[in-house]
């Protein structure tokens, strides 16, 4: 069981009979030893990569640094202008949660071997962040695809 302090954005808990979803967590201690707990959630977008760092910004141009092993998954789908929400914990970012279907480019995939069509067949197809996503046969290089974020699995081709 967790206690109060260990309680965080994103955490789901019980509260009674229902699951509840933590969308904001703060904790204060006051006494001679005072303590604070603080999360909070900001809407940016990403900018840019600053080895080691990546770049967010909010929409007031205030600029957010977040490490690699931060950004988790999110590496995989990366690109100028992707919109994110930080999860900030005593004013540093701690996570970076992106949409669940992202649209995508397939930079590179073999073509398509006629007559393999039994089944549901793939092939993989590489994105531009080196990403590698099993797609349809008839998806090629150039194709925006819909992608899963949590699983990494293809969705649909997109239609926009």
């Amino acid at each position: 069981m967790k206690i109060a302090q260990e309680i965080r954005a994103g955490n789901v808990i019980m509260v009674g009979k229902d699951a509840q979803v933590v969308l904001k967590a703060e904790f204060t201690k006051s006494g001679r030893n005072a303590s604070v707990v603080k999360l909070e959630r900001k809407d940016v977008t990403y900018s840019y990569f600053a080895d080691p760092l990546y770049v967010f910004v909010d929409s007031e141009f205030n600029p957010f640094e977040v490490e690699a092993e931060s950004m988790g998954d999110t590496l995989n789908y990366v690109a100028d202008g992707m919109e994110a929400e930080l999860v900030i914990y005593n004013d540093k970012p701690i996570a970076v949660e992106i949409p669940q279907t992202i649209v995508r480019e397939i930079a590179y995939t073999e073509p398509a071997v006629k007559g393999d069509t039994s089944g549901k067949a793939t092939k993989p197809a590489k994105l531009k962040t080196g990403f590698v996503v099993a797609v349809p046969l008839f998806c090629a290089t150039g194709d925006k695809i819909e992608i899963d974020s949590p699983s990494g699995e293809y969705r649909s081709r997109f239609k926009g």
